[in-house]
């Protein structure tokens, strides 16, 4: 496959694995935080593991705020790369991207149901997206996260643990899934070659 990919900067330790996902599709992700090598590239990836006040700190300190949400290929968001695609996180009322309307919460813990969110689990289809193609619907990916997204106009699918939270979205070219599909086996693998064969101008 050849398809020039850039995954942006702000911060979180899946970088290599991330790589590693896409050179077992033939593709070279190349980090950065060159605004002009983002807006170049024909497919973004927006990684993301910590705190959302870091990830925003890293954006802003590459001048990237203005830039992502202006994108018009394909991008998308992976774990704390989703969550910075929405309005605002309550975690330290950080403000983020805006690609996405409404905010992002801290799960509720309880004795069936540990903060944070980590392990397998299950994405249920709520809307058709071509990220879903060869994958069946109930399918078990990756998780590892303290704060979700409620379920919205967006969401085309979503998990439970506690509550149904968003797991994947869409708007426009902007997609997000908070898993980690680079840690979730082959239907991981399978939502990347879907990301990264979408047809786009």
């Amino acid at each position: 496959m050849n398809r020039d990919v850039a995954l942006v900067d702000c911060g979180g330790a899946n970088i290599a694995s991330l790589r590693f996902a896409l050179e077992r599709l033939g593709v070279e992700g190349h980090f950065t935080r060159d605004a002009g090598r983002i807006e170049a590239a024909e497919r973004v990836l927006l990684p993301g593991v910590g705190a959302a006040g870091a990830g925003m700190g890293r954006l802003t300190d590459a001048h990237l705020l203005e830039l992502i949400p202006r994108l018009t290929q394909p991008v998308l968001g992976i774990c704390l790369g989703m969550q910075l695609l929405y309005e605002v996180s309550s975690e330290d009322d950080t403000p983020c991207l805006g690609v996405i309307p409404g905010q992002v919460d801290l799960l509720e813990a309880s004795p069936e149901h540990t903060i944070p969110h980590m392990g397998w689990n299950q994405v249920e289809r709520r809307a058709e997206s071509r990220l879903f193609d060869g994958i069946p619907d109930g399918s078990w990916f990756y998780f590892v996260h303290s704060y979700a997204a409620p379920p919205g106009k967006h969401c085309v699918g979503d998990t439970e643990h506690g509550r149904r939270f968003a797991s994947v979205v869409n708007k426009d070219n902007f997609f997000g899934v908070q898993f980690h599909p680079e840690r979730s086996g082959q239907h991981g693998q399978r939502l990347l070659k879907n990301f990264l064969e979408l047809p786009w101008n």
